[in-house]
């Protein structure tokens, strides 16, 4: 986002800005995204929003951080994003929704889940006001996450998440 790109620029991190395009493989895009990552040493990669599929070079895996607004594995998966989570949230009748930061793999919504938060589905909620409530824990859940990871504190233990507080031994 253009806030994203200013904060980089005020922070002296170099930016670039892979566009895909309908004539790109995805293959060629994820090189177009990936590179850039390893020529500058890049220790995390961020998405959010992100619909289209990327692959994820062996090199990146559990290094691609997503987050999705719904608790993963329910409402997830190819074409479920947007209003379009939260509509089928409510059609199913579920009492209670949330959101799911998890890794990215070649798979939509499928890598190792390292956190979630949950909201509250009201009787008389629409779409629209669930996407509001499960949106401002998506704003409180990632950046939390991400400094976790950041500070080490994230580990997998196969497809599980354990957080650890580094330097401290059992």
């Amino acid at each position: 986002t253009a806030a994203g790109l200013r904060y980089a620029s005020e922070a002296n991190i170099p930016t670039v800005i892979a566009a895909k395009t309908k004539d790109i493989s995805a293959e060629d895009y994820s090189t177009a995204v990936f590179g850039p990552c390893r020529e500058h040493e890049v220790d995390w990669v961020v998405m959010g929003g992100f619909l289209k599929h990327v692959p994820i070079p062996p090199d990146f895996a559990n290094r691609v951080v997503n987050i999705h607004p719904s608790l993963i594995p329910a409402f997830s998966g190819h074409g479920m994003y947007g209003m379009r989570v939260h509509q089928a949230v409510l059609d199913y009748g579920c009492t209670v929704s949330g959101c799911t930061v998890h890794f990215v793999d070649d798979q939509f919504d499928h890598g190792p889940i390292l956190a979630q938060r949950v909201v509250p589905v009201l009787p008389t909620d629409s779409a629209s006001d669930l996407q509001q409530r499960v949106f401002r824990e998506e704003c409180r859940l990632y950046p939390e996450v991400l400094n976790q990871l950041v500070r080490g504190e994230l580990v997998m233990d196969g497809r599980r998440v354990r957080r650890v507080r580094p330097g401290v031994t059992s």
